[in-house]
């Protein structure tokens, strides 16, 4: 029992500073009811949202991730929101080096900008960068490697588009129920 109310405690002070539900039905308020039904209007805002083609091939798999989460119904006809994603950098470091100075780990790093604008007069929304390190052995076999190389490119571009798919989660949030400052995500 004594456990429980600790828990209890917690949550309750977790909720006083702040911490709240991204998707949740509000009535009367302050208040929050959990009826079965969710808030879709972030999610309304978010399919709203038009992602410009991006370069390469982790541009590509970033902007298909963005898709699926974004849109999963198809584009919108006018789209309220664009967002652009540029700057896609990559850098790779040589690591576990052998007697014969060959490595035989490639550590890679992906880092890239994303802004969202509003569409119909161009104002920065929301801004920011995200980063994914991975890495990958190298193997005797190239093809073995290859698969690895093109294996951390999908994990790299899923883990960056969750990322943005959060922060701009968390931006319609705050301007939607009116908490937090947007400009900080």
């Amino acid at each position: 029992m004594l456990h429980k109310l600790k828990i209890l405690s917690f949550v309750l002070a977790l909720s006083a500073c702040g911490f709240e539900p991204l998707y949740v039905e509000r009535q009367s308020g302050e208040k929050w009811y959990y009826k079965g039904e969710f808030d879709t209007s972030i999610t309304e805002e978010i399919a709203q949202i038009k992602v410009e083609p991006i370069a390469g091939r982790v541009g590509q798999l970033v902007r298909n991730d963005l898709l699926d989460s974004f849109t999963p119904k198809g584009m919108p006809d006018k789209p309220k929101y664009r967002l652009e994603i540029t700057d896609i950098e990559e850098n790779t470091a040589k690591q576990a080096m052998r007697d014969d100075i060959t490595a035989t780990r490639e550590r890679v790093e992906y880092k890239l900008k994303y802004t969202l604008y509003d569409a119909s007069n161009g104002e920065k929304l929301v801004s920011g960068d995200t980063l994914a390190l991975l890495g990958y052995d190298i193997m005797a076999n190239p093809y073995s490697t290859t698969f690895s190389q093109k294996k951390i490119e999908k994990d790299a571009a899923k883990i960056m588009s969750n990322d943005i798919s959060l922060r701009i989660g968390a931006y319609f949030h705050s301007v939607l129920t009116k908490c937090g400052n947007p400009n900080e995500l």
